[in-house]
């Protein structure tokens, strides 16, 4: 069953002490034309996101999500979201999602109109696209340079390394240019030789006894979902690491997996053409705990 569904949102103050926001919330079509062709986000690019995985009705992380909604606000010099604001969009787009199935919910805030009303801010529902076979088999990636070295983002923080912001050009050409050599998926490496992250996607490796991912500097993303996987491995007394990953150590991994909220852990079955063993009984003990309602 195909749904839909979407809200505009009236940005609140962040010191707003009010309790309910439901007057804030305007449901529109989400097939009707909405956005003003002043409208930033899609002028330039000028705003940030996040994308929620919603399972048998249930928003997966909220907070994780929110507060790094609010991290790449401040990153970009955006007004500071109302945090509870977003929290009763995001459960309102979440009711109106199927009791069953998979689905992703979309915030979008924006620096709004030129010369007209800003912020702009809204929040989308719609089915998620069915992972089952990325899960299961795993997934190709190719390396593809960055064009920068592990230290730049400290250097230049005006390029807004680290924020999940609406300027996703990039990152799709990525995605189209490993599939022209044959894989699935990216994973970008620095112009010194260190791993990232992939293009929408956290790495995590297991080296040995341990579970390792790149250390969330050099303006990588911090993922919300591979907080969550390392916080359950912690639980099961397994040893999780950040670090700074070399691609050696990446092609010699003993197994690898992309992280994302609504792709979940997909493995690796091969880095550069490269051959990398797929764990599938640990992949299905990943993915069933990634299902499960995580707050």
């Amino acid at each position: 069953m195909s749904w839909h569904f979407a809200l505009v949102i009236d940005p609140a103050a962040s010191d707003d002490r009010r309790t309910d926001f439901s007057d804030t919330f305007a449901p529109i079509d989400p097939t009707a034309p909405a956005l003003s062709v002043g409208e930033l986000s899609t002028q330039r690019g000028d705003g940030i996101f996040e994308s929620i995985g919603v399972v048998d009705g249930h928003p997966q992380e909220v907070t994780a999500h929110l507060e790094r909604l609010a991290h790449s606000a401040a990153i970009c010099a955006l007004p500071a979201p109302h945090l509870d604001q977003w929290r009763q969009a995001v459960e309102l787009a979440a009711a109106k999602s199927p009791a069953h199935g998979e689905g992703v919910i979309k915030l979008i805030l924006s620096r709004g109109v030129e010369h007209g009303p800003a912020p702009t801010a809204w929040v989308t529902s719609a089915p998620a696209a069915d992972f089952t076979g990325p899960r299961r088999d795993g997934i190709r990636v190719v390396t593809l340079d960055r064009g920068y070295a592990l230290d730049l983002p400290a250097r230049a923080p005006w390029l807004l390394l680290g924020a999940k912001t609406l300027s996703y050009a990039v990152n799709m050409a990525a995605i189209r240019e490993a599939k022209s050599r044959g894989a699935d998926d990216a994973i970008f490496v620095t112009s010194d030789g260190f791993v990232l992250e992939a293009p929408t996607a956290s790495l995590v490796l297991r080296v040995a006894d341990r579970f390792i991912t790149p250390a969330p500097n050099g303006g990588i993303l911090h993922g919300t979902t591979q907080l969550s996987l390392f916080e359950h491995l912690a639980e099961g007394g397994e040893s999780t690491a950040y670090d700074t990953v070399s691609v050696d150590m990446l092609r010699s991994a003993d197994a690898a997996w992309l992280l994302s909220s609504v792709r979940l852990a997909a493995p690796i079955s091969s880095i550069d053409g490269r051959e990398i063993e797929v764990d599938a009984a640990l992949t299905a003990s990943f993915n069933d705990y990634l299902l499960s309602p995580r707050d």
